[in-house]
């Protein structure tokens, strides 16, 4: 990693909190960080940028089908490409 990306990494602000974990989900955690040779903390705000991530890409789809559901594509629109848009539909997570 770059030094200039170090300074950044290093330099923002933190807060340190308390989380409360089973004796179960701590060995857990603390395997997979050690599997993949991270500290728990760099793991667990890892997992908390994930999380936060989904949940804003899922709002963001629950969207473009409630658009699409109040302005629904004409047969116009879909003409010649509809076996395209199927395509990726059928491609779609949702």
């Amino acid at each position: 990693m770059r030094a200039a990306a170090l300074d950044t990494i290093w330099s923002m602000e933190r807060t340190q909190t308390l989380v409360q974990l089973t004796q179960t989900l701590l060995r857990r955690l603390d395997e997979r960080a050690a599997r993949e040779g991270r500290s728990r903390s760099a793991l667990i705000r890892d997992a908390i940028e994930d999380y936060l991530h989904d949940e804003e890409e899922a709002e963001i789809s629950r969207q473009i089908v409630a658009g699409y559901e109040r302005i629904p594509v004409t047969d116009e629109e879909m003409a010649g490409t509809e076996r395209e848009a199927r395509e990726m539909i059928r491609e779609e997570p949702w």
